[in-house]
């Protein structure tokens, strides 16, 4: 049997002022960049922790630091649903358009003295949410598609500026970025070169492989550091302020940018934002510009959201850093819908630190209009700091015996003409395309698709090239034996590839629609395309005055959806994989449903009810679940702890119902 070590027996006092020791001097020098001792005083009561534990299994706590060293790898990361979406911010590009965003906050909220922001620095990272429950670190998600995020609990439990206790019994999620600091990053590097071994690109992307890397150990060797920025419903828990949030962030042990302050007005988000300028180089992590949020959590609800971004906050982003290069050549890519994009090959050059070496060009019209030519001299920049942009032409550096391009009659992957349809190019060869295949399966299975981990477009490119598929179906019908006599591959990995298939079987129907690849189908439109026929077999018999009549779908998308029905090839293709994926119906959603049109808002702790699964019922009633209250809300479920989200409707007149009202609905 293990030892009973007693709580008051002289080494469970030793181990406990041992460990919170240790967690001290740990919190001083990753979270406050302030060592107390030295490196090798922390390391020799480090390993002591080691051994007492190793010796008295009976004493580890969850919150040793001994517990964030990595464990074994995982085969794969689930995907978590977020509890509250993790949505991307409004960018301002220039001073006219922060100015713009600072006026319209002012007139909105009827300011008669300067509107009090926040200004924090724009991470360059990857975002992460923590959930914390009685104080205790339980789960980290990433941000994946801001809806759905993958578990990467145990890669975040290496990170070292991450609590895994606080000094509370709170319950809730906070959310920041997970980065590498620029420190790090040059260390990896070096000794990734020195091992003959590839480079990092740069610390954004170093941050999120390293986030999502299988194996914890991989993690814990990066280096991450954390960054708190976001508490989820923060007025639920008495907060009135952003910078408070941050305050308490600090206090509960938590790294914040010391750059963080608090502004006024217009005048003061330019001063911020030019001060964030000149001392971007010497921070020692990167970022891209500087978040302005309102301060203040009341007049935040106020401003409420338009779409999917916070119409109380902006990413004042930094002007793009610009290189010149030339054009080498003008190749063709083949999409997955046969629409054929020029891409410019760029001698590299780095840009922002990241190496450019291709850039499209969009259309032919784009081509004319900038007048791109091969032999070009060209000035590249990264559109907001991310994707690479070419700005404009050096036609003064131009050859002189430089020609226009010309799109090529027939597509180089399948020679099959190539036809203009308005703006667009399209290849004519459909499925016998082997570019079109290889998009349209890679991106059947991607996230917001089938959601098939291991299928990306290398592996689809492998089963091509070794005849094992030539159309999406063909995935449901691969061997493990030979998937795994592929290189690169083996038994393990070509099980978890086919159980990955086995498992899209019974996605929801808007994933299955989404998957399919139809132009102009997208994440929101297959949603919504779901909703409102509910089965495949009624989409299926949709007529165009049926889909026409559906808001926000118009003709063009209408006569995608029925020429991809009327193809003989991707309607039969379609039909199979409807047979083989049985993705699962969902709930019509009718304009006589109890909330149709009407915006509803969840606030505080309901009696059996999730946040999550009330929200869901909301939908299922024809109604938008919204995180913010405004004069256009219908109603507000409000719970226990309900804050300024339940006061805010009771101010406007808006109604405000419980649990049971919304159960009543359902029926």
């Amino acid at each position: 049997m293990p030892e009973i070590i007693v709580q008051d027996s002289p080494i469970a006092v030793r181990y406990v002022t041992l460990k919170n020791t240790v967690i001290e001097y740990a919190h001083a020098y990753y979270v406050m960049d302030d060592p107390v001792v030295s490196d090798a005083v922390y390391d020799g009561l480090f390993r002591e922790l080691q051994d007492m534990e190793a010796a008295n299994p009976a004493l580890i706590s969850a919150d040793s630091p001994t517990q964030r060293v990595g464990g074994t790898p995982a085969a794969y990361l689930p995907s978590v649903p977020h509890s509250a979406p993790m949505l991307s911010l409004g960018n301002s590009m220039d001073e006219s358009s922060a100015l713009s965003f600072a006026t319209r906050v002012d007139a909105e909220l009827g300011a008669e003295a300067a509107t009090e922001y926040t200004s924090e620095p724009k991470y360059d990272g990857a975002s992460l949410a923590l959930r914390y429950v009685e104080g205790w670190f339980t789960q980290a998600v990433t941000r994946g598609d801001g809806e759905t995020g993958e578990d990467v609990t145990a890669q975040a439990r290496t990170i070292r500026s991450i609590p895994l206790r606080l000094p509370n019994e709170f319950t809730g999620e906070v959310r920041g970025e997970a980065m590498i600091t620029k420190k790090v990053f040059a260390e990896l590097n070096a000794k990734a070169l020195a091992a003959g071994e590839k480079e990092l690109k740069n610390c954004r992307n170093a941050a999120a492989g390293s986030l999502r890397a299988l194996d914890p150990r991989v993690t814990a060797a990066r280096g991450l550091t954390f960054f708190a920025y976001v508490l989820v419903n923060a007025a639920d828990y008495g907060f009135t302020t952003q910078s408070a949030v941050l305050d308490w962030f600090r206090e509960a042990g938590f790294k914040v940018a010391p750059q963080a302050r608090v502004v006024y007005g217009a005048e003061g988000i330019q001063q911020a934002f030019a001060d964030m300028a000149a001392m971007r180089q010497d921070l020692p992590f990167d970022i891209d510009g500087v978040v302005f949020k309102v301060n203040r959590f009341d007049q935040q609800e106020h401003l409420g959201w338009n779409s999917r971004e916070p119409r109380w906050a902006t990413a004042y982003k930094f002007p793009a850093e610009e290189r010149p290069t030339v054009v080498e050549a003008i190749d063709v890519q083949i999409g997955r819908t046969g629409a054929v994009t020029p891409v410019g090959r760029l001698r590299p050059v780095q840009v922002g630190g990241v190496t450019v070496s291709n850039v499209t060009l969009h259309n032919l019209e784009q081509v004319r209009l900038k007048d791109v030519r091969v032999g070009d001299t060209v000035v590249m920049r990264r559109a907001g700091d991310v994707i690479p942009e070419l700005v404009s032409v050096m036609t003064e550096l131009r050859p002189i015996d430089s020609q226009d391009w010309e799109m090529p009659d027939a597509c180089p992957c399948c020679g099959s003409p190539i036809i203009r349809i308005q703006s667009q190019h399209f290849c004519t060869g459909g499925t016998s395309c082997p570019d079109q295949r290889l998009f349209r399966i890679a991106h059947f299975g991607s996230r917001k698709g089938m959601d098939i981990d291991g299928l990306g477009e290398s592996s689809v490119e492998q089963l091509l090239d070794a005849g094992m598929v030539t159309k999406i179906s063909d995935l449901y019908r691969l061997d493990a034996a030979e998937v795994a006599k592929l290189e690169g591959w083996g038994k393990v990995s070509a099980a978890n590839l086919l159980t990955a298939i086995a498992e899209s079987v019974g996605r929801p129907l808007r994933k299955f629609i989404y998957s399919l690849g139809i132009e102009g189908v997208g994440e929101s439109t297959a949603k919504q395309l779901a909703q409102a026929f509910g089965t495949w077999e009624a989409f299926r018999a949709a007529t165009e005055a049926d889909l026409i009549a559906l808001p926000d779908i118009g003709p063009i998308t209408v006569a995608a959806i029925h020429g991809a029905f009327a193809d003989p090839h991707t309607s039969v293709e379609f039909d199979r994989l409807a047979e083989l994926v049985r993705p699962e119906a969902e709930q019509v959603i009718r304009a006589g449903d109890a909330l149709s049109g009407k915006t509803v808002v969840i606030t505080g702790t309901l009696p059996t009810l999730s946040r999550e699964d009330a929200k869901a019922m909301v939908e299922s009633l024809g109604g938008k679940a919204s995180d913010s209250v405004s004069k256009k809300t219908y109603a507000v479920v409000a719970g226990e702890g309900a804050g300024s989200k339940l006061t805010k409707a009771q101010e406007l007149g808006i109604l405000v119902a419980d649990e049971a009202w919304l159960l009543a609905l359902v029926g």
